[in-house]
């Protein structure tokens, strides 16, 4: 089945990302506006939900309606527990220092939050556009628990292998992390990931799904039913250019939707049924498609 997409709203200018399908409609970010917006497909446009979100980049929800964002331009990981409620801070630092830019972020079925924080110069506030302020030395994977006991939330590394870690997503199981690493530099790899969730919450060891070369790697997933990630990907600038990929879990690309607009960012499934998929762009734009498959959400358990 052809998925043909539609633009249905933007561009907005600058990048949108991190959707989350909120049981009748779809909540995304504008980076550069520090805005998420909230698109209602009955009407046909959208609306901001929620304003002064520090360049928020990704999101996830969980069944309650907790959004849980990653804040790059405050370089933290927080939640909005309503679209006016008071923003509350998750973790800003690790072992005394800040995060690079926190990305991107999964909902275990614990609860637990597993996020990505790569530095790419230019992602948040214009102080990211010099590499000078990064003050880890590492882009890393992290565990973030919350200990009910403390009240606090507890922060672990849990990647030493990766540079500009992306996108990032469970497989239905939670046995394993699927991770974009998405470098940009010529030395760095552009590999789609899975590593083995040990019951320790440690990461083991890694296969490269599929590896992208020298060409735009992965940036944002979802996952069907049947367990396939669907991911964007690519560029004009080279390879088989902006597309959305359907890989089976064990990394065999089943479908490739070439779009006519550049750097797909991320995707959300959504709809009636659960088989619509939206996507947003480098350039502010918000797509949707109907397609052959059943999304899951994030917090499904």
């Amino acid at each position: 089945m052809s998925w043909d997409f539609e633009l249905i709203d933007g561009p907005y200018g600058g990048v949108t990302e991190g959707p989350v399908w909120d049981g009748s409609g779809v909540i995304f970010t504008h980076i550069p506006k520090s805005k998420l917006l909230r698109y209602d497909p009955q009407k046909g446009s959208s609306t901001v939900f929620r304003e002064d979100t520090n360049q928020a980049n990704g999101l996830a929800r969980t069944k309650e309606g907790v959004i849980f964002a990653c804040e790059g331009d405050a370089r933290r990981v927080v939640s909005y527990k309503g679209s006016d409620a008071p923003t509350e801070v998750l973790i800003d630092s690790f072992e005394g220092k800040s995060f690079n830019i926190p990305n991107d972020l999964a909902i275990d079925r614990n609860g637990n939050i597993w996020f990505t924080d790569p530095f790419y110069e230019g992602a948040a506030g214009t102080w990211s556009e010099n590499l000078t302020h990064k003050e880890l030395d590492h882009d890393s994977v992290y565990f973030l628990s919350n200990d009910k006991e403390k009240s606090e939330w507890v922060v672990k590394r849990v990647t030493y292998d990766t540079t500009r870690p992306n996108g990032i997503l469970f497989s239905l199981d939670y046995k394993t992390l699927y991770v974009a690493q998405s470098g940009r530099r010529d030395d760095e790899k552009r590999e789609l990931r899975a590593y083995d969730v040990n019951e320790d919450n440690t990461l083991g060891s890694y296969k490269v799904l599929h590896d992208f070369g020298a060409n735009r790697g992965v940036d944002g997933m979802a996952i069907d039913k049947t367990g396939c990630i669907i991911a964007t990907a690519g560029w004009f600038a080279g390879g088989p250019g902006p597309s959305i990929y359907v890989f089976s879990p064990s990394g065999e690309v089943i479908e490739r939707h070439p779009l006519i607009y550049d750097r797909p960012t991320n995707c959300v499934f959504g709809g009636d049924d659960m088989n619509t998929l939206f996507v947003t762009t480098i350039d502010g734009h918000l797509l949707k498609a109907e397609t052959d498959r059943i999304g899951v959400e994030y917090n499904r358990n």
